[in-house]
């Protein structure tokens, strides 16, 4: 019985081994994120030290451990300006439904602790009804956040309620504190070419304008990146791109057709919710290098564009891999 008893505690030890050998769960992924946020934040801001830094969910990272009652991680909330959240009172179970009390609480345990430390929060919830919309506003506007109330999920329009936009402002807006509204547009198909696309942009009153860097397989140009930085009133306000680095995007210049025979070693599994996007093991060398520190690098192209900032997204990639 000793022997037999010592034999299955091997065996029970290999296969423990063996799993922390292949999934890696000795690692902290939220601190591999957290690192890899801070070397993108560190890289942009020495070319260009305004340049503003927003990551899009992934609460978690805000606090130690990823706990309610940690403490604020301050060298990683010290290397962002913003911090976007979605569904934090409409769109957490379904689009126009209000989120629930205790999950609403518990994302605000977090970003409470960003806003202490002078993050910017930015709110998108995802409503359609006109009093839904102006609940969310209210609710965010007695946080002291800023706010976007999105009709669509796939952020494909530019809402037309309310009208004018929210806290209309006619101040200049030369950091993410002046500002008082953001649009968030991301999927700009419905236009009919990226002339009329800027074009609806621009007529827009808004003080920050979150979109893709990209229409279609062709960056937002320079040139077209300045000419959104100018409401119609003439003031100043901020143009941000949107980059995804917690997957990666098979309609992205970087994606390469040999993948699909042939994946990479830091590419994983197609993200059911959304085909087309793949998660990526966001640490690894060869990612990142896909993502800033190079001429043709995302990010690079982002800030040769003459982008105010950059708002990065699935942040919360470590959850996939914990």
């Amino acid at each position: 019985m000793k022997i037999l008893r010592t034999i299955l505690f091997i065996l029970i030890g290999t296969v423990f081994s063996v799993g922390t050998l292949s999934y890696g769960n000795d690692r902290d992924y939220k601190q591999l994120m957290r690192s890899f946020i801070k070397s993108i934040s560190r890289y942009a801001k020495k070319s260009n030290p305004d340049f503003i830094i927003i990551p899009q969910n992934g609460h978690e990272l805000m606090r130690e451990h990823g706990e309610q009652e940690g403490n604020p991680v301050l060298d990683y909330i010290n290397a962002v300006d913003g911090a976007g959240q979605e569904d934090l009172f409409y769109g957490y179970d379904d689009d126009n439904v209000a989120t629930p009390r205790h999950e609403s609480d518990y994302l605000l345990s977090f970003l409470d602790a960003a806003k202490v430390n002078g993050v910017v929060i930015l709110v998108t919830d995802y409503c359609w009804d006109k009093s839904k919309m102006d609940d969310s506003f209210n609710k965010n506007s007695k946080k002291g956040y800023i706010s976007f109330a999105a009709p669509e999920r796939d952020l494909n329009v530019i809402p037309d309620y309310p009208n004018p936009v929210r806290n209309r402002n006619p101040r200049e807006i030369r950091s993410l504190s002046d500002a008082q509204n953001f649009l968030y547009l991301l999927d700009p198909g419905s236009f009919e070419s990226k002339g009329r696309y800027l074009s609806a942009l621009k007529a827009t009153d808004y003080d920050v304008i979150i979109m893709d860097a990209f229409f279609g397989d062709d960056i937002i140009i320079s040139s077209d990146v300045a000419s959104l930085k100018k409401k119609p009133g003439g003031s100043a306000r901020l143009v941000i791109a949107y980059m995804s680095i917690g997957e990666a995007e098979d309609y992205r210049y970087y994606w390469k057709s040999s993948w699909a025979k042939k994946p990479p070693s830091w590419l994983e599994e197609e993200n059911p919710d959304w085909l087309g996007n793949y998660k990526v093991r966001y640490w690894n060398p060869e990612w990142q290098a896909i993502v800033f520190g190079r001429s043709d690098a995302y990010l690079d192209r982002i800030v040769s564009a003459g982008f105010d900032g950059v708002y990065l997204d699935i942040i919360d990639a470590f959850e996939y891999f914990e």
